[in-house]
């Protein structure tokens, strides 16, 4: 068993997770965060048993994460 971070982003109509420490794309989506998570919980195990554990960053493991804001003009 291994435990990955999974960011959260709350957007307008829902939210989307992504989780860290895997090579490829992996996203889910849903009406609440716990639905989200879910639904990328079930894509992570998807992309592993498609793409196998060569998938899973073993190298270094995310820590922690911080969420941070720069101002950049557009």
């Amino acid at each position: 068993m291994q435990s990955f971070k999974i960011i959260v982003e709350k957007h307008a109509d829902g939210y989307v997770a992504y989780p860290l420490g895997l090579k490829g794309v992996v996203v889910g989506e849903g009406d609440s965060r716990e639905e989200a998570v879910a639904d990328a919980t079930s894509a992570i195990e998807f992309h592993i048993e498609t793409f196998g554990r060569e998938v899973v960053e073993t190298d270094e493991h995310v820590l922690d994460v911080f969420v941070e804001e720069a101002g950049i003009a557009v």
